[in-house]
């Protein structure tokens, strides 16, 4: 026998003919997936990355409460739904995830992502009941395992799922960076500095007052998101391929929800509008635009942390933050502020996210959404990307700032911005004048005040006072005290 029949032979007993409404294709022998997903894996090499994993045990919970609820139904028989339920148990344990082999962004409304789905757990379930993968008379992929169920009701129910999965950690990490915020404002709090508006002295402040707004942003941030997320409770199982409920029963109609809240531990419910639910996806460009702002109210914040930390000679210099690493492959000693860049990386990759999800809503037609993979593949991208960065930011930059008191000082005590505290005592002509005459003579505005009889040291020591100067009504309090 020739050596390349031999090999020829060999290749075909390690492979099982596989067939769908397309034709016929070779799968595997030993493959969990099916004809589907192999077609689907060559028809959409696009990102080269697979499903989320969260959003494949997600898939695996929607089977589970599906099966449990026509075994309840009298739909399945008992042995059939218990090798399913324990395939899908498998899968939420972490077990057959490398079987999910098609592309995160694909065709078909994510037909192919729910069709993996069922031929892994149909595959499973065949050698749990004894028989040979690929044998669907034993458990069929689209009879059994699908039963009730559509890729138009199962794959958008698994997104909101998979984004309150992912949501959990991040806003942990939001609440862990505001408290560590707060902390900050209260080490920082009898630091005087000199606030600026569009990058100019503009009037004194509290370092501390600084820190403080940063937690008080970061805190409505998260409440935005907790606050939005009661949008994804919402879920159209039962729905199936448009929202008439097709191929459902009364039973499983009415107790698929139920199940898979049960089993999810969120507080889930039916939509009213079946319809609308399949084919809307609004709640998550919602979403999105929560993490958007919030991404970008981060960057913000870095922006200042890194304007702040300037230097650390020639700049700012009115904090430190913690070094990381060596900044510079030909400039010894030089640190960079890595931290703060990478947080704003990823608003700029949040922000491009939310574009892309607002386009794949809008670009729905008629009952359902076709773009629903690209706009998950994206919105799980936006959720992990800002935990991660949300994380980092806390652990390696915000827990190690230092402040440079005397440096802060040196650059009000240097500035015009203080004349402006003065305005009520020597009038704005006058507190004009001696701005002028400070920025010309590079003569300190207290030390022209005291020299010009305008108040006595006494006077302006009190006025300047931190703990009266940068509170709201600190001016009528002094007044009552001169």
């Amino acid at each position: 026998m020739m050596e390349a029949e031999i090999k020829a032979r060999s290749t075909a007993a390690e492979m099982r003919r596989e067939s769908d409404s397309i034709g016929t294709l070779d799968v595997p022998v030993n493959a969990y997936y099916g004809v589907q997903s192999l077609r689907a894996q060559r028809n959409f090499r696009i990102t080269g990355s697979r499903l989320n994993p969260v959003f494949i045990g997600n898939l695996a919970k929607i089977k589970k409460a599906a099966v449990r609820v026509n075994r309840k139904s009298g739909r399945m028989a008992q042995e059939k739904a218990e090798a399913i339920e324990k395939a899908c148990d498998e899968i939420l344990e972490g077990k057959l995830h490398d079987s999910f082999i098609v592309d995160g962004i694909q065709g078909g409304a994510g037909t192919s992502a729910n069709m993996n789905a069922n031929e892994v757990v149909a595959n499973r379930a065949i050698e749990l009941l004894g028989g040979m993968r690929g044998d669907y008379r034993i458990v069929h992929p689209n009879d059994d395992v699908n039963m009730c169920q559509s890729t138009n009701d199962v794959i958008p129910t698994a997104g909101k799922l998979t984004a309150l999965d992912l949501l959990k950690p991040l806003e942990s990490n939001l609440k862990a960076l505001a408290n560590q915020l707060l902390a900050k404002s209260r080490e920082f709090d009898l630091i005087l500095k000199m606030g600026r508006t569009q990058l100019e002295d503009a009037v004194p402040m509290r370092l501390g007052q600084s820190f403080h707004a940063y937690a008080s942003m970061v805190k409505r941030d998260s409440i935005r998101i907790g606050m939005l997320k009661s949008e994804l409770y919402t879920i159209n199982m039962g729905a199936t391929a448009i929202g008439t409920g097709i191929n459902t029963t009364d039973y499983y109609f009415s107790h698929i929800v139920p199940e898979l809240a049960r089993l999810t531990g969120y507080p889930l419910r039916q939509a009213d509008d079946l319809f609308d639910a399949t084919e809307n996806l609004d709640a998550f460009v919602t979403i999105s635009a929560a993490l958007k702002t919030c991404a970008l109210d981060l960057s913000k914040m870095c922006n200042d942390l890194r304007l702040l930390a300037s230097g650390p000679r020639a700049g700012f210099g009115e904090i430190n933050l913690p070094a990381m690493q060596n900044g510079s492959s030909i400039m010894p000693g030089k640190v960079n502020p890595v931290i703060p860049e990478v947080v704003t990386q990823v608003a700029f990759e949040v922000a491009g996210n939310d574009t892309t999800i607002m386009m794949a809503a809008e670009a729905g037609q008629m009952e359902l959404n076709a773009f629903e993979p690209v706009l998950f593949y994206n919105l799980f991208d936006s959720i992990t990307t800002l935990t991660g960065a949300v994380d980092t930011l806390t652990r390696n930059c915000i827990c190690g700032i230092t402040a440079n008191r005397e440096r802060c000082e040196e650059l009000m005590d240097a500035s015009v911005g203080i004349v402006t505290a003065l305005n009520p005592y020597i009038g704005y002509q006058r507190a004009a004048a001696i701005a002028k005459e400070s920025l010309k003579t590079r003569v300190p505005v207290k030390k022209l005040v005291v020299e010009k009889g305008y108040m006595t040291k006494e006077q302006l020591d009190a006025v300047l006072n931190p703990g009266i100067l940068t509170q709201p009504h600190g001016v009528a309090a002094i007044r009552a005290a001169m």
